[in-house]
């Protein structure tokens, strides 16, 4: 079993991502991205609308456990985070999460 939260800590300082709805939005329609973590309590209009586009895309989608200020606690960001783009793992492997079958249990959170 992957630890998500080392993993997300990971891929935040090896890889490639980027923070924000918007950018997990506009990523999510271009498919530029391989995997998007969204918050537990990422607004559900926001929520709805990245999982419409990332179904297009085939851009997998985690919600993970904890609130948005547990997220940005584990990526080390001093700002809170409801999305959170993975463009490249870097040396995580993150990206094995999206290669498990779909369970609809949030993953994560346990700082």
């Amino acid at each position: 079993m992957i630890n998500i939260d080392k993993a997300i800590a990971l891929a935040v300082k090896t890889g490639k991502v980027s923070f924000g709805a918007n950018s997990a939005l506009q990523n999510a329609k271009t498919g530029k991205t391989k995997l998007i973590l969204l918050s537990s309590n990422c607004p559900k209009n926001v929520k709805e609308e990245i999982e419409a586009y990332s179904k297009i895309s085939k851009v997998p989608v985690i919600t993970y456990k904890g609130t948005s200020m547990d997220l940005a606690e584990v990526a080390g960001k001093l700002f809170i985070i409801s999305a959170l783009s993975i463009r490249e793992a870097g040396d995580s492997d993150i990206l094995k999460l999206a290669e498990t079958p779909e369970t609809q249990e949030p993953l994560g959170g346990e700082l």
